[in-house]
């Protein structure tokens, strides 16, 4: 039998400390979960960069198969596609995790947020770059393979190490790595190379830069922050948007070279033609409103830029269905 002791003291005078505020137990603080794991993986791929890499490959097969390929080739380069450029994008987080968390445009990436420690990124990036070259190697041929790998290590080692952080050539050159899905695309049809993938590598070629820039006007603060020399950081807005001018002119010529080299009806060159018009038209107006004095944000660079990822995916969209029409 237990005795309670009585407080002689009234109720009203009885007076107690305040309970302090207590803090969980380590053991109860929540971890993220496997959800939050899974997006943060998945966000170290950079998957708005894949999807645009997909648009140059699938209609590439269109073409070089002269019409539908076959859904089992696709299928396997569709994943070895995502496989490859998401080991690059990854492994490229990894390496440019200093400047992502100080610049405003890629400071939510996994890394910057601690979702993914370094290493395990690292790890993921490779693992996933392994998957890729076997994938492609076994399911669709060796020459799409190593094209793969080639531009997976150019991406990494050429680009991203060498490139970027030291010269205002960073991205024209750099860019090479993201027109092999066109090569990749063709040879994972026909298991061999030929001018019509090597015309359409140019045109991505030469889209590259003014899509590029058109982006790095809008967020040139950022880039100046970490001392990486894009064009816009270290020339005026007119002289930026004059080289814009000149790659978007020598990216619409090589898109109507298709034509003849291609031997394609009528669908293409229409379309490369409208298209082209309407993005020239958008260069030289942004650069007039840099010959205004605009600068930033007023200078509008990403309507451009915007407008660029339309074009690049009708332009291929154009060149897959023209095999079925012609």
């Amino acid at each position: 039998m237990f005795v309670t002791a009585v407080d002689p003291r009234p109720a009203a005078t009885t007076s107690y400390p305040a309970p302090r505020p207590t803090e969980p137990a380590p053991h109860e603080v929540a971890g993220p979960s496997v959800r939050d794991v899974i997006k943060a993986y998945v966000g170290l791929t950079k998957p708005r960069i894949i999807e645009l890499l997909l648009v140059t490959t699938i209609p590439v097969m269109f073409l070089a198969a002269g019409g539908v390929p076959g859904l089992g080739v696709v299928a396997a380069t569709l994943v070895g596609g995502i496989l490859a450029s998401g080991s690059a994008n990854t492994i490229n987080c990894v390496l440019d995790r200093d400047i992502d968390e100080q610049m405003r445009r890629t400071r939510r990436r996994p890394l910057p947020r601690h979702a993914v420690s370094p290493r395990s990124a690292m790890v993921f990036g490779i693992a996933l770059g392994v998957l890729a070259t076997l994938e492609l190697g076994f399911f669709v041929n060796w020459l799409s393979s190593v094209l793969a790998l080639v531009a997976n290590l150019f991406y990494v080692f050429v680009y991203t190490m060498v490139l970027k952080r030291r010269t205002v050539q960073n991205i024209v050159w750099g860019g090479i790595a993201g027109c092999f899905p066109t090569l990749i695309g063709w040879t994972a049809v026909t298991n061999d190379l030929a001018w019509t993938p090597l015309v359409l590598f140019g045109v991505v070629f030469l889209w590259t830069p003014p899509h590029t820039w058109a982006l790095a006007m809008r967020y040139r603060e950022d880039y100046a922050s970490v001392d990486v020399p894009m064009l816009p950081v270290v020339a005026t807005p007119v002289a930026t948007a004059r080289q814009i001018l000149v790659y978007s002119i020598l990216m619409v010529i090589t898109s109507l070279a298709l034509w003849p080299v291609a031997d394609t009806g009528f669908v293409y060159p229409l379309a490369a033609v409208v298209l082209g018009v309407v993005f020239l038209r958008e260069a030289f107006a942004l650069l007039a409103r840099a010959h205004t004095g605009a600068d930033g944000a007023a200078l509008r660079p990403m309507r451009l830029f915007h407008f660029s990822n339309i074009y690049l995916a009708l332009l291929f969209i154009a060149a897959a269905i023209d095999p079925l029409l012609h």
